[in-house]
């Protein structure tokens, strides 16, 4: 039997200095001269699914409680649940730890295939992101964190505000794989001014603290 090979959607001009197999994945750890940050890291390869159910209420994902308030996220055992609306969630594994496995019931539909998933960390963050985006990331009527569902680069995308710390921002964002290289050909172009350099999956860490 031949062996499986899994592929990001992504691929960045830089080079690896550090990679990981990783679950059938090549996982890029870090990169050469990374820089002092913004950062722009791919996490397709970290898993993702979305979950819909008319009881979604009663439904805990790995043990995790799925938030009531739609917009809302929790940050469980490695997971990381956004509400989206009444009867729908989507789950993203970013612990340390290796990814859970799910149910098999038919609430849950794995999606790390078919998405991209792609973090921007640290300073100017979010003077990026509004380049790309008419959203107001920086509301003060919402308290960090919480889930957006709107166009970015006029793609419809999830988008997580993690942390709008100045020093160490965090916004995560998944949209459908098809639109991986305009992606994030636009973000890195719109991250030139500030100096915005792909970073190996470690940067997570730096600032996405998971329970």
């Amino acid at each position: 039997m031949a062996d499986i090979i899994r592929r990001s959607p992504v691929a960045f001009s830089a080079r690896p200095k550090q990679v990981e197999a990783r679950d059938d994945w090549q996982v890029v750890l870090e990169y050469d001269n990374e820089g002092q940050g913004p950062w722009l890291v791919d996490l397709s390869h970290r898993g993702k699914w979305d979950v819909q159910d008319r009881g979604i209420d009663e439904i805990q994902p790995a043990g995790v409680t799925i938030p009531q308030q739609y917009g809302r996220c929790a940050c469980e055992n490695g997971l990381w649940i956004n509400r989206l609306n009444r009867t729908q969630a989507s789950v993203w594994h970013l612990g340390a730890q290796p990814c859970p496995a799910m149910p098999t019931e038919r609430a849950y539909t794995d999606t790390t295939d078919s998405t991209v998933f792609l973090a921007l960390l640290g300073p100017q963050v979010f003077a990026i992101a509004e380049k790309l985006s008419a959203l107001d990331f920086l509301d003060p009527g919402k308290q960090a964190p919480f889930l957006l569902q709107d166009p970015f680069c006029h793609v419809p995308c999830q988008m997580a505000v993690v942390s709008r710390d100045k020093a160490n921002g965090a916004l995560l964002l998944t949209c459908s794989r098809g639109y991986a290289h305009v992606m994030v050909e636009a973000i890195l172009h719109a991250g030139v001014e500030f100096g915005l350099r792909p970073a190996g999956e470690r940067r997570l860490a730096q600032v996405v603290h998971m329970a």
